[in-house]
C-alpha cells in the first residue's frame, strides 16, 4: 500500500510549519510521530494534498515543571517523544502507568504526546489521561495562542478543539495533591493493541480519610473519552470501600455509550468498564498511604 502523492513540507520552526498550514489550509495534514497518521496515509483513509512534518522543530521536544492556573504541573513540548514521556512521568503515577500500555517500545520511540492527544481516539491511553486529570494543551496560530482544558478538547471521536490554522504545541498534567492515589487498567486483544475498554482514576483522601475528589475516567466506552461525573460525585464525602466503590463502578458503566464491533459487543464493553472502574478504585485507595 502506498499514499496517493502529497507535497512534503519539513520545517523547522513553529512559525514556518504555521506558514505551511495557512498556504495549505485544510488541504494540509500535521505529522507528529505518525504511528496513527503514516498508515491512513497509505489505506488512502486520508489523502492530503501536503504533509507538514514538525519532527524537525526543536523547540516542541521538552518536559519542564510548569504551574497553570495555580496548580503545580509538568509540560510538555507536543514533539516529546513518548519514551522520553515515560522517563519523566513517575511524579504523575497515573501517566507512568499508562504509557507502558502505548502500543511497544518501537512505537513509543516515534510516538509524540502531542500527536497522540491531537488525534483524540477515543480508545487511546494518553487523552485518556489527559481527560483524567483535566490537564491543558496550548494551541498556537498565526494570531496568538490559546489554552483548552481537557473536559472541553475532545469534541468527537478523533475530532479535537483543534483549529484548521492552529497547531497543538504543548500539553500540561497537573501533578497529584497529598493523600492522592492513581491507577489505570485495560482490556486489550494483544498487548499493544488500542484499549477495548480502559479506566482511569484518581482518588484524593481529607485528613480524616474520607474521599475528598475522585476522578473516573473511561476509554472505549464513547465516541471520545469520558469522565464519569456521576460516578465521581457519588464517592465525595464517603469513606472509600467496596459498597462505596461498587455503586461508583455501576454508575460508570452506566454512563457509557458503548457500540459493537467484530472484537466485543456493547453488553460486553459495559460489564468490563465495571469491573475496571472498580479494581482501579481498589488499587487507587491502596496507593494513597504509599503516596502519603
Amino acid at each position: 500500500m502506498k499514499p496517493a502523492p502529497f507535497v512534503y513540507r519539513d520545517p523547522a520552526t513553529v512559525a514556518e510549519a504555521l506558514e505551511a498550514l495557512a498556504e495549505y489550509g485544510d488541504e494540509g495534514k500535521i505529522l507528529a510521530g505518525g504511528q496513527s497518521l503514516v498508515p491512513l496515509l497509505n489505506m488512502r483513509l486520508a489523502q492530503p494534498q501536503a504533509l507538514i512534518d514538525l519532527n524537525r522543530i526543536a523547540d516542541l521536544q521538552y518536559v519542564e515543571e510548569r504551574s497553570h492556573n495555580g496548580a503545580a504541573g509538568l509540560a510538555f513540548g507536543a514533539m516529546t517523544r513518548q519514551t522520553a514521556v515515560e522517563e519523566h512521568a513517575e511524579p504523575i503515577p497515573l501517566l507512568h502507568e499508562a504509557i507502558s500500555w502505548v502500543g511497544h517500545p518501537q512505537i513509543r520511540n516515534r510516538g509524540t504526546i502531542g500527536g497522540s492527544i491531537a488525534h483524540a481516539d477515543p480508545a487511546a491511553e494518553l487523552p485518556l489521561v489527559f481527560l483524567t486529570l483535566n490537564g491543558a494543551a496550548t494551541m498556537q496560530s498565526r494570531s496568538g495562542e490559546r489554552v483548552v482544558p481537557a473536559e472541553e478538547f475532545f469534541l468527537f471521536t478523533c475530532t479535537p478543539d483543534v483549529e484548521p490554522d492552529e497547531i497543538v504545541t504543548d500539553v500540561w498534567l497537573p501533578l497529584p495533591l497529598p493523600r492522592t492515589g492513581q491507577a489505570f487498567l485495560e482490556v486489550a486483544r494483544r498487548h499493544g493493541d488500542f484499549a477495548l475498554v480502559a479506566a482511569a482514576v484518581s482518588l484524593t483522601l481529607d485528613p480524616n480519610g474520607m474521599i475528598a475528589d475522585a476522578r473516573i475516567a473511561l476509554g472505549g466506552t464513547a465516541p471520545t473519552p469520558m469522565r464519569a461525573v456521576r460516578a465521581e460525585a457519588s464517592l465525595k464525602g464517603l469513606a472509600p470501600g467496596e459498597d462505596a466503590f461498587d455503586e461508583a463502578a455501576h454508575q460508570a458503566a452506566d454512563a457509557t455509550e458503548p457500540t459493537g464491533d467484530i472484537h466485543a459487543d456493547a453488553e460486553y464493553r459495559r460489564d468490563v468498564a465495571a469491573a475496571l472502574v472498580h479494581r482501579a478504585l481498589q488499587t487507587a485507595h491502596e496507593r494513597v498511604g504509599v503516596a502519603a
